[in-house]
């Protein structure tokens, strides 16, 4: 009977503190997604600089200089995609009214093909579509809703400069503060392995995009789409999506060609071509390179992935996968949670790690 209370005990607590947690998530997003989106940015910066030691000339570079070198890079990216995005939207504005007529010709030749413009309510129906859809007003705003968003990339660029800062201190500040050896020692070990699989990750990740970003770019390009260059940065971006980002980002270009043309064949063509580079990277580049570096289910992905985006939206679609890899690495650590864990992988781990022992995480600690 002593079991019972304490089950229920258990379950009441774990569930107020779900909601809790949530209720935090939620009311605190405006301050914890610049941090976490920071943190992400600073996984990148700080592997990237260890590939560049590693594999190059650099390695002799001082590190807090080979550091300051590629956050300057990175400011300058990031500057570089806002000044594309906001020319690229102020140019759309100018074209909508073009992208329209384009459109509402494209739909009276198939009115008039299925012999339907000779219908008492084509008229009222064409008005009824285009009248509502006023390209020209909703993309000016869109242009208007990225002043909030350019300025998140900003709060995002200070604190990924403080954390670089920071960065080599932070494995000295938890000796301090747990002891060298003991619990300090387990805390250096669970960091180093998240820093090993959520940076390796989203280091090969980036490049992934990078190089689907290049061979969208090279097809939209071809096929003489408007704001290739923005196309290919979103496509890009939206990869970081698991599996519903790489559709996205081919749907949003491919109905831009459509108002663009105003010919279904050109736009089937750029169908066929942006989806076969999605399924080159998607099926031959990205497995080959990442593998099963987190050892998620796809199904539990999935869910990952509708969770945190209803409590973020797109920034938690694309913070879905680090998130929920760094909560699996968490839960392992500890026999209350482990089956938690096991569940949730996607290849079971059958090797129990034995206490005090484990990965050295000494290669793996920041700086």
């Amino acid at each position: 009977m002593t079991g019972s209370p304490r089950l229920l005990q258990t379950i009441f607590l774990s569930l107020g503190t779900a909601l809790m947690a949530g209720w935090i998530l939620i009311i605190g997003k405006a301050v914890i997604v610049p941090v976490l989106a920071a943190v992400i940015a600073v996984y990148v910066l700080i592997n990237g600089a260890a590939w560049l030691r590693r594999w190059t000339v650099l390695r002799r570079c001082p590190g807090w200089l080979l550091h300051t070198a590629i956050l300057a890079a990175f400011v300058i990216g990031l500057f570089s995609m806002a000044a594309v995005v906001a020319v690229t939207l102020e140019e759309m504005v100018d074209r909508a009214p073009a992208y329209q007529r384009n459109l509402e010709a494209l739909a009276v030749r198939l009115a008039g093909t299925f012999g339907a413009e000779s219908d008492p309510t084509w008229d009222d129906l064409r008005g009824m579509i285009f009248g509502q859809l006023d390209l020209p007003s909703r993309i000016g705003a869109l242009f208007a809703s990225l002043t909030s968003v350019l300025g998140s990339v900003f709060v995002v660029i200070i604190y990924a400069g403080f954390l670089m800062g920071q960065w080599p201190s932070f494995p000295g500040k938890i000796a301090d503060a747990f002891g060298a050896e003991g619990k300090g020692a387990w805390v250096l070990e669970i960091g180093g392995e998240i820093n090993r699989k959520i940076g390796d990750y989203l280091t090969v990740k980036t490049l992934v995009n990078i190089v689907l970003g290049l061979l969208c770019y090279g097809v939209l390009w071809a096929v003489g789409v408007d704001f290739a260059l923005f196309w290919a940065v979103c496509i890009g971006l939206l990869n970081y999506i698991p599996y519903l980002g790489s559709w996205l980002g081919v749907m949003l270009p491919v109905m831009l060609s459509f108002a663009q043309f105003g010919e279904i064949w050109r736009t089937l063509l750029l169908t066929a071509l942006l989806t076969a580079m999605q399924i080159f990277v998607g099926s031959v580049l990205e497995p080959r390179w990442i593998g099963r570096q987190l050892n998620l289910s796809p199904f539990v992905v999935i869910l990952a992935l509708s969770f945190w985006s209803a409590l973020w939206g797109i920034p938690g679609a694309i913070l879905a996968v680090p998130l929920t890899s760094v909560l699996v690495i968490i839960f392992n650590e500890f026999p209350g949670t482990r089956p938690i864990a096991v569940l949730i992988s996607d290849v079971a781990q059958r090797e129990a790690r034995a206490s005090g022992s484990g990965p050295a995480a000494a290669a793996d600690q920041p700086g």
